[in-house]
């Protein structure tokens, strides 16, 4: 693969991945519409080792003091945290969800749902809802007030994500809307509680690639894994200062719109998935 498509494919992927936009319908349109060919697992593990490396560094000193405050450690400065030491135990069980219906609904999600018409449903259908969760929450919750019931809500409101088009940081924070937690401590969570499962799907995907016996080309997936990492993390940092002060109208339009795009490229042209 040339260094300008890893490149491309990387920053597409590290902006996607946290923006509430959907990185699979992205990473599913980008190539084709480049004519490009497909990427394939390998790189596609490279972006997700990326991605996941940009949580762990970002919020490496959240997730020493949440772990901390979990056993009992009094650990790190953070207020909030301080306040919610049930907070790791709380991540634990939100995850719980994404995984049960992660297996139960993996054949369909990499078959049946990985279609340009469910991803431009998804892309449409989520947008909207993230419309009324701005116009009808009532945003007083900080990350200390988070509850197991919030918790939960948003770990269910995750495991929608399996599907194609959903995104995980647009459902979740939708979800985090509606229990009336703020923007930016719903962004928050929604990115601690990523951190598990993207660990989960990548390390997954590794083994899955190593037993294939799939020669590994080293050059694309170290280059992608580290734009991916760094674009990842300069996403994340301006997303949650970008919320102290805006809304999220600028990303539901801009799902709605693209979602409409998807479906009608599917519709008049050879698609990617079918």
């Amino acid at each position: 693969m040339p260094l300008y498509q890893v490149i491309t494919l990387a920053i597409v992927q590290g902006f996607t991945e946290f923006l509430p936009i959907s990185s699979s319908a992205h990473l599913a349109l980008a190539p084709w519409l480049a004519g490009w060919k497909d990427q394939g697992l390998t790189f596609d593990i490279a972006l997700h080792f990326g991605t996941l490396a940009a949580v762990l560094i970002y919020f490496f000193r959240d997730w020493l003091q949440i772990a901390a405050s979990g056993f009992g450690i009094d650990y790190g400065d953070d207020p909030g945290l301080k306040q919610n030491p049930r907070l790791f135990w709380l991540l634990v069980a939100a995850t719980i969800p994404l995984g049960v219906f992660g297996l139960l609904t993996k054949e369909y999600a990499e078959t049946v749902w990985r279609t340009p018409y469910v991803i431009g449903t998804m892309l449409i259908l989520v947008g909207m809802l993230m419309l009324v969760a701005e116009r009808t929450a009532r945003l007083k919750k900080d990350i200390d007030r988070i509850s197991a019931v919030d918790a939960m809500a948003i770990g269910v409101s995750q495991a929608l994500a399996v599907v194609p088009g959903t995104s995980r940081s647009g459902i979740t924070i939708t979800a985090g809307l509606f229990r009336g937690i703020t923007r930016p401590a719903a962004a928050r969570f929604s990115f601690l509680l990523s951190t598990p499962a993207i660990a989960a799907a990548t390390l997954s995907a590794f083994k899955d690639l190593l037993e294939s016996g799939q020669p590994i080309d080293f050059m694309p997936f170290i280059v992608g894994m580290a734009v991916s990492a760094l674009t990842g993390i300069l996403v994340i940092a301006f997303f949650l200062r970008f919320l102290r002060v805006h809304s999220l109208k600028f990303f539901i339009y801009y799902r709605i719109v693209f979602g409409i795009i998807v479906i009608a490229l599917a519709a008049f042209f050879r698609h990617p998935a079918g």
